[in-house]
């Protein structure tokens, strides 16, 4: 962490003529500005733009991250999962190389280790994954006339969509999801449209011995476009196929073959932002047919000239359940390959048969520091239905009780940039058990405290 504190320093020495934030997804990192020569006389640019020819057509970079999280969960799912006594250590490190042969041919590889200790029962399948290769592709780039381009990636690749509702890299767990998939992706004026056929990679907590799932499948096109293309906002349009050989709801276990049509609607303007995302499914369940849907927004107000600059926003979510668990039909929405801490960094439930309310406050008393508080209140959608984890396991059936209130939320997160991509998050949040929970088993309240180090380069 010496060394990490030491890059960040000169890190923030170089951002005085240019900054470029690691993406979500490392390769997407914009390597543009250190194609500078005085860029590459500090670190970062030393090792993120090495140059292999006179050009500068072919080079090569590295980066990678390492991550420290402590969480403490009291009464972890309501008291029905073993206490840890002390609490969990998670650790997350990368290393990622990037080898571009000139402008039509590129090869990304990353490693990854995650690693954890304290957890009751042992590591979880997100908690541990000792080393693993977390990306390693091939890109092909082919122009297609003067304003367009085409690019064919194949092999081992983190993906995500939109706002990650149903495809996402699971950044909040230790360890991140990763597909072996073929890409194309064409760039055209005014949108970007990504054609894929993947699967997930099924990690295991060893060296080298994740595997392909080949229970799930996961193909379809998602569109983005043009901020220009509306006068306000801008859209993604997308349909995505989903196979799971043993999907399994309160219903119970069939083969699952679902298909999501969605847009997604968001921009900022005067002040305002706002995202909001519509989905519909349908297909088969075992002999029955599918039809689910969901409705997910976030409107808020930033008062960009009050002190702290306060945003007020509300999020409201709904998504679908199961009208009758006798019949062959399902009516459940799956929100397929979602964020693991699609509500909260405590992810308690999952986007499955609820809707919330959620409203919340950020101030930032500093450029550098951010303080949010909010509220979030949780009830069932449908009582046919249960209520589900953020991974889609059952927490609890819809027998024994007719409420629909599940629970209420509060939660206090404090972000602080230590230095150029060093950042320091806390987090606190107690879930308070509703009626349907008290009335079908444990329900003890949840209090769950999250320390993180985060630092790339």
């Amino acid at each position: 962490m010496l060394i990490a504190f030491g890059l960040s320093g000169a890190a923030a020495q170089a951002a005085e003529v240019c900054s470029v934030k690691p993406a979500k997804l490392r390769y997407d990192d914009d390597i543009g500005c250190f194609r500078d020569p005085w860029m590459r006389e500090e670190i970062p640019g030393i090792f993120k733009f090495i140059p292999l020819d006179e050009s500068g057509e072919a080079s090569l970079g590295f980066g990678g991250e390492v991550r420290q999280r402590y969480e403490y969960t009291l009464n972890p799912e309501f008291g029905e999962d073993p206490q840890d006594e002390k609490g969990v250590w998670l650790q997350r490190y990368t290393l990622h190389g990037d080898l571009r042969l000139g402008p039509h041919l590129r090869f990304f590889g990353q490693m990854s280790s995650a690693l954890e200790a304290g957890r009751a029962g042992g590591p979880s399948p997100v908690d541990q994954n000792e080393l693993a290769l977390q990306n390693a592709f091939v890109d092909v780039n082919l122009p297609l006339g003067r304003d367009a381009d085409l690019t064919l990636r194949g092999g081992r690749q983190e993906l995500q969509f939109g706002s990650g509702r149903l495809v996402d890299v699971r950044e909040g767990p230790n360890v991140r999801r990763t597909f072996d998939a073929a890409r194309a992706t064409v760039e055209l004026p005014g949108w970007r449209v990504d054609a894929l056929a993947a699967r997930p990679r099924l990690p295991h907590p060893g060296v080298f011995d994740d595997e392909a799932n080949d229970d799930e499948a996961l193909w379809g096109a998602y569109a983005v476009g043009d901020e220009d293309w509306l006068p306000f906002g801008a859209l993604d349009l997308y349909y995505l196929g989903f196979e799971n050989d043993a999907g399994e709801f309160a219903q119970g276990t069939a083969r699952e073959r679902r298909h999501s049509i969605g847009t997604r609607l968001y921009g900022a303007e005067l002040g305002w932002d706002w995202n909001w995302e519509a989905i519909y499914q349908f297909g088969s369940f075992g002999d029955g047919s599918i039809s689910a849907w969901t409705i997910a927004s976030d409107t808020g107000f930033t008062f960009e000239n009050a002190p702290w600059r306060p945003r007020i926003a509300l999020s409201a979510n709904i998504a679908s359940g199961d009208g009758d668990p006798a019949d062959a039909d399902l009516g459940t929405f799956n929100p397929l390959f979602p964020r693991g801490n699609y509500f909260s960094e405590a992810a308690v439930l999952g986007p499955r048969n609820f809707f919330n309310i959620h409203p919340f406050v950020t101030v930032r008393p500093t450029e550098a520091w951010s303080l949010t508080t909010d509220m979030n209140f949780f009830w069932r959608l449908n009582t046919s239905d249960g209520v589900y984890a953020p991974a889609g396991q059952l927490i609890r059936g819809p027998s024994g009780s007719d409420d629909r209130f599940v629970g209420s939320a509060v939660s206090l997160t404090s972000e602080y940039a230590i230095a150029e991509n060093l950042n320091l998050t806390a987090i606190y949040t107690h879930f308070f058990a509703g009626d349907f929970i008290r009335a079908t088993g444990p329900s003890e309240g949840i209090d769950f405290f999250e320390l993180t180090l985060q630092f790339k380069f």
